[in-house]
């Protein structure tokens, strides 16, 4: 994906719940006063309650600290700083997804639970693969919800991608498999697979998504090429929880964090990103096709500030 023009506003404007819940409290207790250890500590209370975690809001109150500390700060010298220190945690943990540059067919596993905006982001991908001249093949791997597969073939066909789907309560392995293999015999430049997300019962969908991995790799010993994880920003810290759950038994090579736009709280993503040995690859705060879109590190920090770009 490449970054439209105007995607900078749509970030700062989606992300305006974060930053008026989070940046504004900083500036009134910080701008313009002498930094201590008391406005330090009231500091990093703040970022804890914005959803930052425990270790970010730690590390970032002494980056703010080491930046600022005994010094009087406009408002705009306090956004700043503070964007640099989270720009700092972020950085190191931001990546790329390049399904276009990669072998051919590129076969990318989407997994996550139910609501995080799976399918649509794997609409969103494939409407943008195919508008670059891609050739696309959708597979609807959650095959226990009719209604999944319903919305996934209504993205397909919006995007000019092929489809296949199975009768519900099919073998979603038995699908994966037959997709890899139609994507190489058909010479697809990209297979996106959608699973399942029923965490109610954690032990079968794990067994049932690395039964899809395994069967997978007999068609190619490499793919899938790409596993992302997609989160839902407005479930807050147990954004993390999920990131732990799916990282520990499946294996994740990348996150996409969707609706930053609906909550107060898009600074979860720090907490995600340090407690994932995966990157953050794609954030979406929007419905649109163009509101998916790389993670820019820098970008995603001063807009959580409320800062342009």
């Amino acid at each position: 994906m490449s970054e439209k023009k105007g995607w900078f506003s749509r970030l700062t404007e989606g992300l305006s719940r974060s930053s008026k819940q989070m940046a504004e409290s900083v500036v009134a207790v910080v701008a313009r006063k002498p930094l201590d250890q008391a406005r330090l500590d009231e500091l990093e209370e703040m970022l804890i309650e914005a959803d930052l975690g425990p270790e970010a809001a730690a590390d970032i109150t002494a980056a703010f600290a080491k930046a600022r500390f005994g010094k009087e700060s406009s408002e705009d010298e306090v956004r700043e700083a503070l964007a640099e220190a989270v720009a700092a945690e972020l950085i190191p943990r931001q990546g790329l997804f390049d399904p276009l540059g990669g072998p051919r067919p590129y076969v990318v596993l989407f997994i996550g639970v139910n609501g995080s905006g799976k399918t649509t982001t794997l609409g969103k991908i494939a409407a943008d693969l195919t508008g670059k001249g891609a050739k696309v093949l959708i597979a609807a791997g959650d095959t226990f919800r009719a209604a999944a597969v319903e919305q996934l073939k209504v993205w397909a066909d919006r995007a000019g991608a092929s489809f296949m789907s199975k009768p519900a309560g099919s073998d979603a392995a038995a699908l994966a498999f037959e997709a890899v293999e139609r994507g190489k015999a058909e010479g697809f430049d990209v297979v996106l697979i959608d699973t399942a997300g029923r965490l109610q019962n954690k032990s079968a969908l794990m067994d049932e998504l690395l039964k899809v991995v395994r069967v997978i790799k007999k068609v190619d010993p490499d793919a899938p090429h790409e596993t992302l994880l997609v989160l839902d920003a407005t479930v807050g810290r147990n954004a993390v929880a999920q990131e732990n759950i799916f990282g520990n038994a499946v294996g994740v090579s990348g996150i996409v964090m969707t609706k930053l736009d609906g909550t107060a709280r898009g600074g979860v993503l720090v907490p995600v990103a340090r407690a994932s040995d995966s990157p953050i690859k794609l954030i979406g705060v929007g419905e649109g096709i163009d509101d998916l879109q790389p993670f820019n590190a820098r970008a995603f920090s001063r807009s959580l500030v409320g800062l342009d770009n």
